[in-house]
């Protein structure tokens, strides 16, 4: 049966050692790593470590900058962020920008000054899988086990109010099962069907974790029925072309119509 717990830390500062905090944590808690738990840790966490903040009035914004920010009601200096963090941008509403970061359709280009010290907005980190994958080896150089990690921030869905858990990146089990090919219980074939597990335990973490005060960035998930190995998985990995999408592909098939 599935288990998660959800883990208290000490607010986390740049520079900290990411397996010092997560292992100080989990022993006061009564915790410790077991072969075949999954870590669940906020990106935020990775974003200290990798020192992924900006400080808004250090930023000056660009013309384009200060009409993006008109237009969408945001400070010029966070809209310069997102001009520059952001791979492609498609347009937005109050507050919030939609944009392609990573392969990821996300907002504000996963730019967020929540939890973020005042005058500060955190970053995406650059290089979300190299930080599941050392986790995952130091866990097991200091536990000798083998756990899996995923590093989880908050994404949305088309139409639906709210946010929930996004899979940014993993390490030691496969982010996603594939049902192709499989039997339904009438035993007819399935065709299309995969299943994105790693977002599924993210959105199970991010419940856990909150979006305020909470101060619970990681989340130690146990018994998850997912496909152990050795690999270390990014946003390429679980992504999909845009024409196979049926959000995007549908819009751009209207455009190009």
């Amino acid at each position: 049966m599935l288990r998660l717990y959800s883990v208290k830390t000490r607010v986390i500062i740049v520079g900290d050692n990411l397996v010092d905090v997560i292992l100080e944590a989990m022993n006061k808690q009564g915790l410790e790593p077991e072969n075949n738990d999954i870590l669940a840790l906020t990106s935020k966490l990775i974003a200290y470590a990798e020192n992924r903040l900006a400080r808004l009035s250090e930023i000056k914004p660009s013309k384009k900058a200060k009409e993006l920010a008109k237009k969408f009601s945001l400070q010029p200096a966070f809209a310069e962020l997102i001009l520059k963090e952001a791979d492609k941008i498609y347009g937005g509403v109050e507050k919030a920008v939609l944009t392609l970061k990573n392969g990821i359709l996300t907002a504000n280009a996963g730019i967020d000054n929540k939890n973020a010290p005042i005058d500060y907005a955190i970053l995406w980190s650059s290089n979300p899988q190299k930080w599941a994958s050392y986790i995952r080896e130091e866990i097991k150089n200091r536990t000798g086990k083998r756990v899996g990690v995923l590093i989880v921030d908050s994404g949305l869905v088309p139409l639906r109010k709210g946010t929930v858990g996004l899979a940014l990146a993993v390490a030691g089990f496969k982010p996603i099962k594939d049902r192709r090919g499989e039997k339904d219980i009438y035993g007819k074939q399935i065709m299309i069907t995969q299943h994105a597990v790693a977002d599924d335990l993210a959105s199970a973490a991010h419940f856990l974790m909150g979006e305020a005060a909470e101060k619970t960035p990681l989340v130690v998930i146990k018994d998850a029925n997912v496909d152990f190995d050795d690999g270390v998985y990014g946003s390429a990995d679980m992504a999909m072309l845009q024409k196979e999408c049926i959000f995007i592909g549908t819009f751009l098939a209207e455009r190009n119509g």
